[in-house]
């Protein structure tokens, strides 16, 4: 499986950002997609998750201010931010896991930046 996200880019604080991330490949095997983010000097950690069936999962620090969808369709998911915040800005990973919880596919990545 092979992972493309776009979307990202400079916002002020406030401001709302759509990321989107592509899969191609053995998209018959893509279970829970998701996003993760990583901060300069930062872990990575996640941000939300979703599964095939639309069940969603979010970090506190997001819920009311981020959505995550997918088009399984389009083996597609996408991360809404509204009310983005300068610390969110990160470094926005793209993450597929397989049906059976066996692999993880990764995105490159896409910057995100809230700054005024």
């Amino acid at each position: 499986v092979q992972l493309q996200a776009s979307g990202g880019g400079s916002v002020q604080p406030g401001g709302s950002l759509r990321l989107s991330c592509s899969a191609s490949g053995s998209t018959f095997s893509i279970g829970v997609m998701g996003w993760y983010r990583q901060a300069p000097g930062k872990q990575r950690e996640l941000v939300a998750t979703i599964t095939s069936a639309g069940s969603t999962n979010q970090i506190d620090s997001v819920k009311g201010r981020f959505t995550i969808s997918r088009d399984n369709a389009k083996s597609t998911v996408y991360l809404q931010m509204n009310s983005l915040k300068p610390e969110d800005t990160a470094v926005y990973i793209c993450n597929v896991r397989n049906r059976w919880d066996t692999m993880d596919y990764w995105g490159k990545g896409t910057q995100v930046t809230v700054s005024s």
